[in-house]
């Protein structure tokens, strides 16, 4: 048995919000760069670049790549062997998001009672946290700040089986097309396939973390994901809204098996600042 100390869990928290809303993740920011490359349409290539610009000057000045610093999301691979000490697992991350979030003067956007006063709770908390409980003796955490105008646009729908492969693109397809620019695009599209309605979301939540634009290791699920992308890339929406073959950076799918009767499927979009960090205890 191993002992993680709950000010541990704090402070790491803390530290990867303030540093993942300031720092835009190496394989996002290649992929941008490829995209400036390859895309066709000028107007789209000086979005691009702008969008470059934003996160040289958010790296060099330290301040947020987007206004919005999202909703706190904390995704726990918590090791079988691991003894939390010194408190309450949840309570330890809600008070590194609060921490964070002052700290690195953070925009607190979540509201209490969201159908009717959304009272602000001026420090960013609750935090939504996801917890797998996996074999070892560490503690992963794995945070995304996710922004309210992605988290809009996603979706779920429960399939007749009969729709198949073709109903799930076409499902995604038509879904980021209705987007359009309110995403900010170029996107990254977390796909949830099969489980329950609740084990999609999370699937297409957590494929968000997968390093962008590295395949699925299933060859049938990779190529449903290339597919996809060429499909979206095909809508002409491009960066931000103005027209381009780069709607999309990636496609991203993760799949559960499914009862007989359901086909469950998730999106989960990410705006082109597809912020996330990890560290292992």
């Amino acid at each position: 048995m191993r002992d993680i100390d709950c000010k541990q869990i704090t402070e790491t928290v803390s530290n990867l919000f303030q540093e993942a809303c300031v720092y835009l993740p190496e394989d996002v920011l290649a992929a941008i760069k490829q995209a400036r490359q390859s895309e066709e349409s000028p107007v789209a290539r000086d979005v691009l670049g702008r969008i470059l610009e934003n996160v040289d000057i958010s790296s060099k000045e330290k301040i947020p790549l987007c206004q919005d610093t999202g909703s706190a999301v904390v995704l726990l691979e918590l090791g079988q062997e691991v003894h939390i000490t010194g408190g309450d697992l949840y309570t330890a991350i809600n008070e590194g998001v609060r921490q964070g979030y002052d700290k690195g003067y953070l925009r607190k956007s979540m509201v209490h009672q969201p159908f009717s006063a959304r009272v602000n709770t001026k420090d960013n908390t609750p935090a939504i946290i996801h917890t797998d409980i996996v074999p070892g003796g560490k503690l992963k955490i794995s945070v995304i700040p996710k922004g309210g105008g992605s988290e809009n646009c996603s979706r779920l729908t429960a399939l007749p089986p009969a729709k198949g492969r073709q109903g799930i693109i076409d499902f995604v397809v038509n879904l980021v097309d209705e987007s359009g620019s309110n995403p900010c695009p170029p996107i990254v599209i977390g796909l949830g396939i099969g489980g329950t309605t609740d084990k999609t979301m999370a699937l297409a939540k957590r494929a968000l973390l997968r390093k962008v634009g590295e395949p699925n290791p299933d060859p049938e699920v990779a190529e449903l994901e290339r597919e996809i992308m060429q499909q979206v890339n095909n809508l002409g929406i491009g960066p931000m809204g103005y027209g381009g073959k780069i709607t999309a950076l990636a496609v991203h799918a993760e799949v559960f098996p499914a009862h007989i009767a359901s086909l469950p499927v998730a999106v989960n979009i990410q705006c082109w600042c597809d912020r996330h960090k990890e560290s292992i205890l």
